[in-house]
């Protein structure tokens, strides 16, 4: 009897001590699969049959160059998407806090993503979920800010995914006594406008 209570008692402490282990894994936190979203967008476009428009201007007073993107330069243009860092990843999950919020009036779930220290490249991920019927909710936007300092500058960018239609990128380079020079890039493949 006293035999099997210990051994008992030693199962549950095993089981217990590898469902921890296995939750301290990368990838094993309950974050929004953010990178892995984007990817399957960039690969169903890298698929698809869409025109691809690319709009771009230099600081706010320029006007819009519009140009025609070629399918395999897709990926390349999504790039700002496609390196940032991995929230699911534990090791990285770890430094941000999520905060979710439900904005009835506009039948949206917004889940927010912070850092928890200071000096981290990431310093908003914001995700948009449209609520649908029963299990048709689907992401509609995703905002990403994040800031990288050099040695003569500091680069800020606020990146936009909207699902299915279109991307943006606004980059902020701030240069010690001179004014901040920005860029905005477009890219568009709306297949709901064909």
């Amino acid at each position: 009897m006293i035999k099997s209570f210990w051994l008992i008692l030693l199962t549950v402490v095993i089981v217990f001590a590898c469902k921890r282990k296995e939750k301290d894994k990368p990838g094993n936190n309950d974050y929004l699969p953010v990178n892995s979203f984007i990817l399957s967008q960039v690969k169903h476009v890298d698929t698809s049959m869409y025109p691809i428009m690319k709009a771009e201007k230099m600081n706010s007073d320029s006007t819009w160059d519009t140009t025609f993107v070629k399918r395999e330069d897709f990926r390349k243009l999504a790039e700002d998407f496609l390196t940032v860092p991995d929230l699911t990843d534990i090791s990285i999950g770890k430094d941000y806090k999520e905060d979710k919020f439900l904005d009835n009036d506009l039948n949206r779930v917004v889940v927010t993503y912070t850092p928890l220290k200071d000096n981290l490249e990431i310093i908003k991920e914001e995700v948009v979920i449209a609520q649908g019927n029963a299990g048709s909710d689907r992401i509609h936007s995703i905002i990403i800010e994040k800031i990288k300092d050099g040695k003569d500058s500091t680069i800020h960018k606020r990146l936009l995914w909207q699902t299915d239609e279109k991307f943006q990128v606004v980059t902020l380079v701030e240069k010690n006594g001179q004014p901040v020079a920005t860029k905005t890039t477009e890219v568009t493949w709306n297949p709901s406008d064909q």
